[in-house]
This record gives structure tokens, sequence and C-alpha cells, in this order.
């Protein structure tokens, strides 16, 4: 009787082009993600430095999305039914920041 060492599971051979995207994938991400390390250790804290943050977020959100579902390829109301709301979220985050900073100061 012979064992079955892959688990009913079917082998998938390995397909060198997609191997290569997704470490193309990991190296931007990888690279956005350090790019924020930068600006957290070296930027004052304020709104221009969570601003900042919150668009390299976004940006890496959109590429995730791009790549791994399938958003580029899918109609077009599709993608701007995801983006247009965040770019709205995106208005409401900074508004709200910058208004409470106002009170806040206003306060002391």
């Amino acid at each position: 009787m012979a064992h079955d060492h892959n688990n009913g599971l079917e082998v998938i051979p390995k397909d060198p082009a997609k191997i290569k995207k997704i470490w193309m994938t990991a190296l931007i991400l990888l690279l956005i993600t350090a790019f924020e390390f930068v600006l957290a250790f070296t930027m004052d804290r304020g709104v221009l430095l969570y601003a900042l943050f919150i668009i390299l977020t976004i940006v890496k959100a959109y590429y995730i999305m791009m790549e791994f579902m399938h958003l580029g390829e899918e109609a077009k109301p599709l993608f701007y039914s995801i983006i247009v709301p965040i770019i709205f979220l995106i208005w409401l985050v900074i508004a709200l920041m910058k208004e409470g900073a106002e009170i806040f100061q206003m306060r002391w």
C-alpha cells in the first residue's frame, strides 16, 4: 500500500512568472513600509505626518487590491465604488484632525 504524501492535494507546478510577481509585490510593499518607518523617525508628529501615513497605507491597500484581489481586471465601476469612498474618508480624517487640533489648542 503506497502512502499519499500530498494529503490528497493536487501538486501544482511552479510558475516562475507568478513567483516573480509575488516577490515584486512583496518588495514594493516592503519599500513603502520602510519609507513609512523613515518618516516616523525623522518627521515631527503632526497632521502632515499622519496624512502621509494615511496616504501610504491607502497606496499599499490599493496595490494589494489590484494584485491579489484582481480588481485591476474588474469593471471600472467596481473600482470606483471602492476608491471614491476612501478619498472622502481621507478628507474626513484630515478635517477632523485639523478641527480637533484647533479645539484642543483653544481649551489650553
